[in-house]
């Protein structure tokens, strides 16, 4: 672990490497677990003003599931989170013809529809954030689905970091990623 002005970050998003392997796992990260991606407060917000443009791009289970639980929900463990649709797959997973699970808010978002992306949870995954008083925790989470990710991410050679270099800047500012980068070329 390194410490990156407010951030404590594990050296696996350095260390490992990672690339989506969609073809492989089909978008399994959207289906699989027992929980919805987790949204700040402030996502919440954003969810409930835009759920009327991204409707249109949802699945008729996906809008059920919105329309009885809300565009997100408060866990037994009192975190937000996106609904489910029967306890499994995202409310807001789509599915593209080759069978590839999709967001609607990014379909939205890459129509024009909508100026939110999706939320930063799922940009950055496989990194998730873990906010306390004093500091964020960044971290590399590890997931079997996720191993056809790790074998084309190590044969191309692209470290996590690169992977998410987008929703990392999103997430902390350029500058924070500038120096992640330095820390990892001294590495």
């Amino acid at each position: 672990m390194f410490q990156l002005g407010k951030t404590i970050v594990s050296e696996d998003l350095i260390e490992k490497d990672f690339v989506c392997n969609l073809s492989a796992c089909k978008g399994a990260c959207c289906i699989e677990g027992e929980a919805g991606a987790p949204v700040t407060s402030e996502e919440t917000e954003i969810l409930a003003e835009i759920y009327p443009k991204v409707k249109p791009f949802l699945r008729p289970e996906g809008v059920a599931a919105i329309e009885a639980q809300g565009t997100h929900i408060v866990s037994k463990l009192e975190e937000l989170e996106t609904p489910l649709v029967n306890g499994k797959e995202c409310a807001y997973v789509t599915f593209k013809d080759n069978g590839i699970a999709s967001c609607g808010i990014e379909d939205a978002y890459n129509a024009g529809a909508v100026d939110f992306q999706k939320p930063i949870s799922c940009h950055l995954y496989p990194v998730r954030v873990q906010d306390y008083s004093e500091f964020a925790a960044v971290n590399y989470h590890r997931w079997p689905i996720c191993d056809d990710a790790c074998t084309l991410g190590a044969s191309l050679q692209v470290p996590v970091y690169k992977f998410v270099k987008a929703a990392l800047i999103r997430r902390f500012g350029e500058n924070w990623y500038l120096e992640l980068e330095k820390v990892a070329a001294t590495l």
